[in-house]
């Protein structure tokens, strides 16, 4: 073949490719392959005890036995497909039972309130106290953190204060800090927010005696600021980079993302055009790098119309009804939602009530048993022919595919949807499956 360029003006351009490949390469690791919780429960730090985990768990069982106290009944408040119900059911009930939380935030912003200096000092020190106390019996979620105040000129100092005093009371405690720990900054607008929170973990990390890097934020977009900057580029990349590799995740804010466009209450809900929007850009821009994302919260409550005053006459049948179909009405909403947010591949979100559990579960179980067969046909199909691309159905893989198809599984199992087993029958063997990366399955493959 005759060519023009010689050999060393290949490998100059070569040598520019590389540069500029290997830089793409650091910006966009790629999935993290950290378990990614399916949802964050909020709560008010001055409610927080350190077995809140357990009690929000019986808690949504109550409800469920109360409003639902059947499979067949849960399936008709949602229209549940029947071929799923019992299985979604059965796995609900257990979730309640072992793990009914996956991801509790500790709130000291619109969850709290504010309150007096003194008041917030005194629960910042009780509520790192909680958690080493649940950490000592065995009761926290297996992700926990805290939400601040926003660094605003108004509530900077503030909200620096209750972050060092937590961290102060829980790094000196028995267990110290624990796993999946992430201090959560809400109402981001710059880039210095972001960065003074990360400047402030590098000071605090060596004083409290803690690992360096073992402090981690995530950011929540809830400003116009956060999505676009003043010079008009897409903010979330910055803002992510300015906390220096400290930044494992990005949550929307539905509520106050809404009311900062003008949008009025009565349409300030998760399926307005301008929330798509914002979550649309959330993905475009963070894809590749890492940042797992969070939707908002359905903040109509699974709950009665009517109470039984203490010691009155109990409610009547017609108010009893009432409150079954106030709950269930709840209950289709929040499922819808959930629903919407993972088949627009947002695989986690706030929970705001014990209520919601029963539904967030039930719409994250249903999502991947509905798609059990035919991911696991796709997946079996590409591991028997290795790196090479296959046709299943109407449905062509290629190699990219393989690890979104094996992402699939990882996320069902890690949830409680699906079972390990169910995801050995494609051909994967159980120590492939653990490592987590399809590039090495088909290294196995293609070695034998």
């Amino acid at each position: 073949m005759k060519r023009t360029l010689d050999s060393d003006l290949t490998v100059k351009l070569g040598l520019v490719l590389s540069e500029a490949n290997a830089a793409t390469a650091r910006l966009f690791p790629g999935d993290s392959a950290i378990r990614q919780p399916v949802h964050t429960v909020y709560g008010g730090a001055h409610l927080f005890r350190g077995d809140t985990a357990p009690r929000l768990g019986a808690a949504a069982l109550a409800a469920l036995d109360a409003f639902a106290p059947d499979a067949r009944t849960f399936a008709g408040v949602l229209g549940l497909d029947a071929g799923w119900s019992d299985a979604v059911y059965a796995r609900v009930r257990k979730k309640l039972l072992s793990e009914p939380v996956e991801d509790f935030r500790i709130d000291f912003e619109d969850g709290y309130g504010n309150r007096s200096d003194g008041e917030e000092d005194g629960h910042a020190v009780s509520a790192a106290a909680e958690v080493s106390r649940g950490a000592e019996e065995g009761t926290l979620p297996p992700f926990l953190g805290i939400r601040i105040k926003p660094l605003t000129e108004e509530l900077r100092g503030r909200s620096l204060r209750t972050l060092d005093g937590f961290l102060t009371q829980l790094a000196g405690s028995k267990r110290g800090l624990p796993p999946n720990f992430v201090v959560t900054l809400p109402k981001v607008t710059n880039e210095a927010q972001v960065a003074v929170l990360a400047d402030a973990f590098d000071l605090l990390e060596p004083r409290l005696g803690l690992p360096a890097g073992s402090l981690n934020l995530e950011v929540m977009v809830e400003t116009p600021q956060s999505i676009f900057g003043a010079d008009g580029r897409v903010a979330l990349p910055s803002l992510v980079r300015a906390g220096r590799g400290r930044c494992v995740a990005a949550h929307f804010g539905t509520y106050d993302y809404t009311a900062s466009l003008n949008i009025t209450a009565a349409w300030q809900n998760m399926a307005h055009p301008a929330c798509d929007f914002a979550k649309h850009v959330m993905q475009v821009s963070l894809a590749g790098t890492g940042v797992t994302l969070s939707d908002g919260a359905t903040n109509v409550m699974p709950v009665g119309l009517h109470k039984a005053p203490k010691g009155g006459p109990p409610l009547t049948e017609a108010e009893e009804e009432e409150n079954r179909l106030a709950v269930h009405r709840a209950w289709r909403l929040h499922y819808g939602h959930v629903r919407r947010s993972l088949e627009g591949a947002f695989y986690q979100g706030w929970d705001l009530h014990p209520a919601q559990l029963p539904t967030r579960y039930a719409a994250v179980y249903g999502f991947f048993l509905e798609s059990r067969a035919a991911a696991g046909e796709r997946l079996k199909n590409f591991v028997s022919k290795a790196a090479q691309a296959t046709l299943v159905g109407d449905v062509f893989d290629d190699a990219a595919t393989g690890q979104g198809l094996l992402n699939f599984f990882l996320r069902g199992i890690s949830c409680g949807a699906l079972a390990e087993d169910e995801v050995l029958a494609t051909g994967i063997t159980l120590e492939e499956l653990r490592g987590r990366s399809f590039v090495k399955i088909l290294g196995n493959r293609t070695e034998r």
